[in-house]
């Protein structure tokens, strides 16, 4: 195995802001099959899960567990996507030095387990995370970078994706609170959608933990 060569969010700060980003997915997307990202603190005992699917074929899934955090990304059209293989095989070196007991999270079905690209983890006694020793002669694309990158950095970058993505305008302000805070009123939410339905939106936000006033 290998230390993960890019810049990448401590575990507690990766787990904050998938919150923020499904939080904010939830307030300006009622329609839960639509939203790009999603999260479930009771995933199954002691595990939360956070998803990011661009709802192309392209998605991200997070595992937070007792014995680390594991991250699994699927590019459809990486050359490294099992479906780019003539057998159908998942690329020499991804899995096979992630520790078991975190490897055994992904067997999950919805987990899609074969469908990756690239994988990283961090087990609850590392300093660092880490990727498999993949044999990747060609410097072929993973789609980490694609796929990392959809876990915005800051507001701003949020607000450009969304308004695009969404069609609508998005306040800054709003969401800047949001990213800072870990937290929403319920006028912030009406501001960032004013067609949204305040009472599932707030308990929706509530059942993933999110703070709101």
């Amino acid at each position: 195995m290998i230390i993960w060569p890019k810049p990448f969010l401590e575990p507690a700060a990766l787990k904050q802001r998938l919150l923020i980003l499904s939080a904010l997915d939830i307030v300006l997307c009622e329609e839960e099959w639509l939203r790009r990202y999603q999260f479930d603190p009771e995933w199954d005992e002691n595990t939360t899960f956070a998803g990011v699917s661009n709802g192309s074929g392209d998605d991200l899934f997070v595992l937070f567990t007792p014995e680390g955090v594991i991250v699994k990304g699927f590019d459809h059209e990486s050359e490294m996507s099992p479906h780019a293989r003539e057998e159908y095989e998942v690329w020499p070196g991804i899995y096979e030095q992630v520790p078991p007991a975190l490897l055994h999270r992904l067997d999950d079905e919805a987990l899609t387990k074969e469908d990756v690209t690239f994988c990283l983890w961090r087990e609850s006694t590392d300093h660092v995370w880490k990727t498999g020793d993949v044999h990747n002669p060609q410097g072929l694309d993973d789609g980490s970078d694609f796929l990392l990158g959809m876990i915005y950095d800051n507001p701003e970058d949020y607000v450009e994706w969304a308004e695009d993505y969404y069609e609508v305008k998005v306040s800054l302000d709003v969401v800047g609170y949001v990213f800072t805070n870990t937290a929403i009123t319920k006028e912030m939410i009406m501001e960032l959608n004013p067609e949204v339905d305040l009472d599932i939106a707030s308990k929706e936000l509530q059942a993933i933990g999110f703070t709101v006033t």
